[in-house]
């Protein structure tokens, strides 16, 4: 017998995305062209060490264990213009600090695609969202969660 506490299994969860891309879209104009948004609207940063030129493009979301894995293949990946991943935040005030960095972004890049903020109220639960897309054959929907308290 220990004395030990015991551990609570945590349990799996996500940690990446990969979507393939075609070579072009991964040289170095087109690399530099997804870091930059992806750094300025989301806040994520290029893991140069497993760049490769036409290659492959891997984007830290926020920690390792956690990214979007960008890689050339032939046929690349296609779908529908609401074909997305999603993103959570915690708060109103980051989801819309995030879509102003993305409206931003778009004054001076007319490719980044945007469907403005909506809210859904689910009885308990409302989820506040917007999209956006940039280069990528996925859009990120980032969203919130509120839960309302029961009266």
């Amino acid at each position: 017998m220990t004395d030990a506490p015991a551990k609570k299994k945590r349990h799996p969860r996500f940690n990446h995305v990969a979507m393939s891309l075609p070579a072009d879209a991964l040289d170095e104009r087109g690399r530099s062209d997804i870091v930059s948004f992806c750094d300025e609207v989301f806040g994520w940063e290029e893991l140069t060490q497993l760049t490769e030129d036409r290659k492959r493009l891997v984007l830290m979301a926020y920690r390792y264990g956690q990214f979007v894995f960008l890689i050339a293949d032939e046929p690349h990946m296609t779908g529908p213009r609401m074909d997305h991943f999603g993103m959570q935040v915690d708060t109103i005030e980051e989801l819309d600090e995030m879509l102003e960095r993305a409206r931003a972004f778009k004054e001076k890049d007319d490719r980044v695609d945007i469907i403005e903020k909506s809210a859904e109220n689910h009885g308990p639960l409302t989820i506040t969202s917007f999209y956006v897309g940039y280069l990528l054959p996925m859009m990120v929907e980032v969203q919130h969660f509120q839960i309302h308290d029961h009266e």
